[in-house]
């Protein structure tokens, strides 16, 4: 797993060059973003995790992390990458808005899986991140590995990669292509989410896809 923070780190470290902080609590802020906002950052890496915290989020969610998102968490304890355009999610301690200037934390675990949980979802569904563009959510079904692209209100498979670090380093290959070198988004970009694959394959295609899979059981 010590792969793919490394990974994280160089494909940001291009954005230092705009500013880079450690806070207090360890967070990394990487690249200022006036044009979000004068305090606005556009990478943020939170810092890794005790064993014992993260014991503390499986008991508070009732659940066994799975084994890739929990060693994530020993590495940084969630990232926001270009702003919040997508967020990976953690251990958050205090919502004092204030203090948390200097001592930025990532939104918490609890929230999707338990307080804003879609419908239709299974207890193999672990919530982990968010789109801003539209709401989607990511997570991890612990019964394949595969990381999974749903809605933000009803689980409905949106897109699929085959496992954490897969997905990870994908989606921050395909994010950089829709920005400038300075974080801005490109000219004609109005839409951050990946494509859909459901959407990309067609009505009939998909109607096909389902038949020929129940056909061959």
């Amino acid at each position: 797993m010590n792969d793919i923070y490394n990974y994280i780190i160089s494909e940001l470290k291009p954005y230092e060059k705009y500013g880079s902080i450690v806070q207090e609590n360890g967070t990394k802020l990487i690249g200022k973003a006036p044009h979000i906002a004068p305090l606005a950052w556009l990478h943020s890496i939170y810092k890794g995790l005790e064993i014992s915290e993260i014991r503390e989020i499986e008991s508070k969610l009732d659940i066994e992390l799975p084994k890739d998102y929990s060693e994530f968490l020993k590495l940084c304890n969630g990232l926001k990458l270009f702003n919040t355009t997508l967020s990976l999610n953690g251990r958050r301690t205090s919502y004092d808005r204030k203090a948390e200037i200097n001592a930025r934390q990532p939104f918490d675990l609890s929230t999707k899986n338990i307080y804003e949980r879609p419908k239709n979802t299974n207890s193999e569904h672990f919530f982990f991140g968010s789109y801003f563009s539209d709401g989607s959510l990511v997570l991890i079904d612990k019964s394949t590995n595969k990381v999974i692209r749903t809605d933000r209100n009803k689980f409905r498979v949106l897109n699929s990669w085959t496992n954490f670090n897969e997905f990870l380093k994908k989606e921050i290959i395909r994010l950089k292509k829709l920005h400038n070198e300075d974080g801005t988004l490109k000219n004609g970009i109005d839409n951050t989410t990946p494509k859909s694959e459901f959407k990309n394959k067609g009505f009939w295609n998909n109607l096909k896809s389902i038949i020929n899979k129940r056909n061959s059981r």
